[in-house]
Parts: structure tokens; C-alpha cells; sequence
């Protein structure tokens, strides 16, 4: 391992958050859409995302939207964990990678929800943040079957929106179990530098990384507690029907 001071590298962070700001602010469900000659922020909820996308043009549109925003969330950090996995910072055991990663992952999320070439009014991030932990996860080496607990919150994600038609929350427990399951690795990996500056800042991270997601559903989650939150049926979805 290369031991680097953050002093020496701090603009190449700046850098990379500003780069992964502006591939955030890339919406592919208004490209999508725009192909299709329609506009999909004007279409049912107005948002350019895979809920709505799946809903406007069918589950097979949602889920290719589906499948660039998630590439979206984890490309930028994929790049930077591969260029910064054999540094680790100066006096300190802390990967490099792990803060490079993050800080260019939460960056695409701020940029698919606040996205200046939208006026800032984006999606609500719960694809590319499931692409980002994804990516992320999958690159902790140490823990080979990691890529097979993503897996299965992915899919216990579906299930839930299959079984209770609730698109939003179930959206944001699969965001959630994902981030306590990289805050655990962290936890563990960092157990003698929790107030080590890096991992603090990591922790923050994926704080505000779950802040954004939820603050961005905080209408979906008063119409759910009022009980007025539109269902998401996949089964009538996978039919052809409106959900």
C-alpha cells in the first residue's frame, strides 16, 4: 500500500465530486422519454424516474431506466475505487478507495436530484443510490459473498414492492438495508479509527446519503401516512396496464 497525506491529494477530491455532480445531472428517463417524443415530467407523478417510467411507457422502459440509473450511481465510483485501491491515508489504516468512492457515488446522487441542468429538479435518486451501493459493496474484496447479500436486498426490495404495491417505502428500505450493511463494514474495518477525519466523513456520507433519498420521498411518505400514496402494481405493469 502507497501512503498519501489527504493535504497532498484534497483537489483531486474536489475534482471528482465535480465530475460525478455533472454525470448525476445526466437523466436518463427524460432521455427515454424524449425518444419515445414525450415528456415525462409532464406525465403522471411528473418524475423522471423508474416508478414513474414504468408507469408512463410499461415495466420494461422502467426497468431499462432502472438499469442506467444504477449504472450511473456506481460508474464514477467504480473509476475512483480502481485508481485509488492500493493508497491508504498517512497515519491511518484508511483506504483511500473507501472515501474516494463515496464522495464520488453521493456526488451523482446530489447531481440526479439537484441537477442544474434541470433547474434542480431531478428525480429522487433511489436508482442510482442502489447502483451506488451495489458497485460499492461489491467491491469489498475482503468479503467475497458480499455481491450475494446485495443481491438479496435487491430482490427482498422487489418482493416487498410486488407484494404491498408500495413503490416509495419499499424503495427506501432497500436503500436503507444497503447503507447499514456498508456502515457495518465500515464499523468493523475501522473499529480503532472511528475519529479518524476519513471515516468520520465516511459515516457522514452515508448519513447524507439516506437524508437525500428520504427527503426527496417526503411528500410520498405524508400520502403514505395519510393513505393517499399511489399503489405500484408490478403485476399490472408486467400486463401492459398502468400501475
Amino acid at each position: 500500500m502507497k501512503v498519501v497525506s489527504f493535504s497532498d491529494i484534497w483537489y483531486w477530491f474536489v475534482v471528482m465530486a465535480v465530475v460525478s455532480y455533472f454525470v448525476g445531472c445526466f437523466n436518463f428517463a427524460l432521455l427515454i422519454s424524449k425518444i419515445k417524443h414525450k415528456d415525462v415530467r409532464r406525465m403522471g407523478s411528473g418524475n423522471p424516474g423508474t416508478m414513474n417510467m414504468s408507469r408512463q411507457f410499461g415495466l420494461a422502459i422502467g426497468g431499462l431506466t432502472l438499469f442506467c440509473d444504477m449504472v450511473k450511481g456506481g460508474l464514477t465510483l467504480l473509476i475512483a475505487y480502481f485508481i485509488w485501491r492500493d493508497y491508504v491515508f498517512a497515519g491511518s489504516g484508511v483506504l483511500v478507495s473507501d472515501l474516494a468512492r463515496y464522495v464520488c457515488g453521493v456526488s451523482v446522487i446530489i447531481g440526479h436530484i439537484y441537477p442544474v441542468t434541470m433547474k434542480f429538479k431531478g428525480g429522487k435518486g433511489i436508482a442510482s443510490t442502489l447502483g451506488m451501493y451495489a458497485f460499492a459493496l461489491c467491491c469489498e474484496t475482503e468479503y467475497p459473498w458480499m455481491a450475494a447479500v446485495v443481491f438479496g436486498i435487491l430482490l427482498l426490495t422487489l418482493f416487498y414492492i410486488w407484494a404491498s404495491e408500495w413503490g416509495s417505502m419499499g424503495s427506501l428500505l432497500g436503500v436503507s438495508l444497503l447503507a447499514a450493511t456498508q456502515a457495518i463494514v465500515f464499523y468493523i474495518r475501522y473499529a480503532e479509527d472511528l475519529f479518524n477525519g476519513a471515516v468520520i466523513a465516511l459515516f457522514v456520507l452515508l448519513l447524507l446519503d439516506c437524508f437525500l433519498t428520504w427527503f426527496a420521498h417526503r411528500k410520498n411518505i405524508l400520502s403514505l401516512l395519510a393513505g393517499e400514496e399511489h399503489h405500484t402494481s408490478v403485476k399490472k405493469l408486467s400486463h401492459g396496464k398502468r400501475g
